[in-house]
């Protein structure tokens, strides 16, 4: 593991400023420099980075679970052991657990805060709420173990997002209600939620055309993609609106309405 060739390293100090992302692809920063990290132990890091305070044996477990135990235990000493030469080293190692070190700084951390802060009503900072985790968790890795945190992932951001528009629609901020939820339909077309969302948004600023709207061209997609329909909580939304419409339609012809039968004269 080395930093970029292109940048002197000696005489780097032993506390470096590290950060390690892992959304939108595997990237290992020292002190905003890239450093060259062999694929292999890439997977242990992020591992450790998903997992802290994993015991060696879940690791191994996870890291090669085609291999029998006592073999994984040893790969996983060879790697922790590579990484462990560098002054550097993002890993910190107490007895039969391995977490990164205290001052690496982890882009998922930042998702998973950023989360816990919306939900609690914290963090008023739409823009850091949006733009958190745009990117999905290691993309074109497929371990079991990324294909579990992937998807955990983006049903957080999914949920944070429309907790944001929901916030925001209380609160009468419709523009940053609609900017949320817009990004959660971004993120996932067919999601129900934020369409509905939308729907409620138009509402609240007195544009029925622009819910309608939005509401059909939702059932479209859902015919189009999956042969579903909206549910019943998302047609309800549009009852009173359309109610008008449906009588009218449904009401029989008044005498004066009716047409005269072909051939008589009045």
């Amino acid at each position: 593991m080395a930093a970029d060739p292109s940048v002197p390293t000696a005489g780097d100090p032993p506390e470096c400023g590290v950060s390690l992302h892992l959304l939108g692809g595997f990237r290992l920063l020292r002190d905003s420099v890239p450093v060259v990290v062999p694929r292999g132990l890439q997977r242990v890091i992020a591992l450790i980075g998903l997992r802290p305070g994993a015991t060696r044996s879940q690791l191994a477990g996870l890291l090669w679970p085609d291999v029998s135990e006592e073999r994984a235990l040893s790969s996983l000493r060879t790697a922790l052991w590579r990484l462990r030469q560098d002054p550097c080293c993002p890993m910190a190692v107490a007895g039969d657990t391995v977490r990164l070190g205290p001052a690496v700084r982890l882009d998922v951390d930042e998702l998973v805060g950023t989360a816990a802060r919306v939900r609690d009503g914290d963090d008023p900072c739409t823009l850091r709420a949006l733009a958190a985790g745009r990117h999905d968790l290691l993309p074109g890795w497929y371990d079991d173990w990324v294909l579990l945190d992937r998807e955990r992932l983006r049903q957080l951001r999914l949920h944070m997002l429309e907790e944001v528009a929901g916030q925001h629609l209380t609160a009468g901020r419709h523009g940053e209600a609609l900017e949320a939820a817009l990004e959660a339909m971004a993120a996932e077309p067919l999601r129900e939620t934020p369409h509905r969302l939308v729907v409620r948004i138009h509402f609240a600023e007195g544009n029925a055309f622009e819910a309608v709207h939005a509401f059909y061209v939702y059932r479209d997609l859902l015919r189009r993609e999956l042969r579903l329909e909206p549910s019943p909580a998302m047609s309800a939304l549009l009852d009173d609106t359309l109610a008008p419409i449906r009588r009218a339609t449904r009401e029989p012809a008044g005498p004066a309405d009716r047409p005269s039968p072909a051939g008589r004269r009045t």
